[in-house]
């Protein structure tokens, strides 16, 4: 195929309650949409639709530039690339067309902010250019009517992945790392915010529009299974008892439900000063609490984000305890290998960073014998659904973070009837199963 149009638009939402992570708080999203038409060598058409939110605060952050100049960057970033994929005439798959256009892509984004107090970096260039590849995908699913996870055979996508990912790949199709049909249901993690009140008691300013204030009260209204627990960094004792504190309101809780078996995620968001930092954390954790330490899933980005500037912080001994995550740091298969050679154990899949990245990068984390997770971007509305589709569709994914329906619900709004058990969860899981339609299954 190739691009017919391709067109994005911007819309704003703001939080029910602010969102504290990696020692910033967030109150208000801007999400891109995309809307494309794609026209196959036969003349046949079809559209195609994605959505991502523009995490500026995550992928940009900044000393130099406000919040209101990294999102304005991001917006002109948004305008140049579909500029570029408009521009781009050539047939092909999805997969190929964004090979080809990352580059330019990259290109236009050190275009785009040189004049700016900072470049705009890897990983927010592909933040932006997310849901540009993600509409590609659904218009291409669509004109074949296939899900967009059922479009990786050879038919479709003759070059093996030794042509993507090297030469270890020879053979391999990526349609063998990628489900045709999705799982029944993913795992949410629900995300407990590092200002988040844990209490009915911490709660200073009640919402009363019917959804819970503290995180004690989330458990049961959600039937949470899986907690992912946002920590700030740089003060062990602080982040120790925050741990702590979760373990023994999620034990309570549990008990009176009469739940059995729960776990969470670690997430420091690069805050932790050094690995020793980590590893102290968990030899006092399971100090504390053997039974909340075995809880504990999996860690996610404790270090920096880049990696070829923090060498000395290997994961090795902090793998053996539990598995840890890449995350911010993944932007490329380059990264992931380094992150392999450092220790890292696990990788962080994300619709935030492009359909194209998440298939390959989940087949090479298969290959490789990786853990599994999808994680989110506040991704409301078809966001989540492309979310939740990469977590539904590819093996061994521990669960998906969903956490729009904590902080903008609004946003979901007009997709919770057409979705059931997606954008309200009571049993603890996301309801994958219904995503069977072509392409994303995005139904606007």
């Amino acid at each position: 195929m190739r691009i017919v149009s391709i067109e994005p638009q911007f819309e704003e939402f703001f939080y029910r309650t602010p969102y504290m992570f990696g020692g910033r708080q967030v109150d208000r999203v801007t999400m891109l949409n995309v809307a494309c038409e794609v026209e196959d060598r036969r003349g046949r058409r079809a559209q195609g639709f994605a959505a991502m939110s523009l995490g500026n605060q995550w992928s940009f952050p900044s000393a130099k530039m406000n919040y209101d100049q990294t999102l304005a960057a991001m917006t002109r970033l948004a305008k140049r690339i579909a500029d570029l994929t408009r521009a781009h005439r050539d047939y092909g798959h999805p997969v190929d067309l964004n090979y080809a256009l990352e580059p330019q892509w990259l290109a236009a984004a050190a275009e785009v902010s040189r004049t700016d107090a900072e470049p705009i970096p890897k990983l927010c260039t592909l933040v932006t250019g997310s849901p540009f590849d993600a509409a590609i995908s659904d218009a291409y699913g669509k004109l074949h009517r296939r899900s967009s996870y059922a479009i990786y055979d050879r038919d479709l996508l003759p070059r093996d992945l030794s042509h993507y990912l090297g030469a270890k790949f020879q053979g391999e199709h990526l349609q063998r790392y990628i489900g045709r049909k999705p799982r029944p249901f993913v795992y949410l993690f629900h995300s407990v915010g590092a200002a988040d009140p844990l209490t009915a008691a911490e709660v200073k300013a009640p919402k009363n529009d019917g959804l819970p204030d503290a995180f004690e009260q989330w458990i049961s209204f959600s039937g949470l299974e899986r907690v992912k627990i946002k920590l700030n960094g740089g003060d062990l004792q602080n982040d120790l008892n925050r741990i702590l504190a979760i373990d023994r309101i999620t034990t309570q809780v549990q008990a009176q439900r009469g739940l059995r078996e729960w776990f969470y995620c670690l997430d420091f968001n690069e805050r932790c000063p050094n690995v020793q930092y980590l590893i102290e954390i968990l030899r006092k954790l399971k100090e504390a609490t053997p039974a909340g330490f075995a809880r504990i899933q999996y860690i996610e980005q404790p270090t920096q984000r880049n990696l070829k500037a923090d060498r000395e912080n290997v994961m090795h001994e902090a793998a053996k305890l539990r598995p840890v995550v890449i995350d911010e740091s993944l932007t490329d298969l380059e990264t992931l290998l380094l992150a392999r050679e450092m220790g890292y154990t696990g990788i962080a899949l994300k619709a935030c960073k492009g359909q194209t990245q998440a298939m390959m990068m989940a087949a090479a984390g298969q290959k490789f014998g990786m853990f599994l997770c999808v994680q989110d971007l506040t991704c409301p509305g078809a966001a989540l659904i492309h979310s939740v589709g990469i977590a539904g569709h590819v093996p061994g994914v521990a669960g998906v973070e969903a956490n729009a329906r904590q902080y903008v619900p609004a946003a979901n709004q007009s997709w919770e009837a057409r979705y059931p058990g997606l954008f309200q969860v009571r049993n603890g899981r996301l309801n994958s199963g219904q995503l069977t339609g072509p392409g994303l299954s995005i139904r606007r």
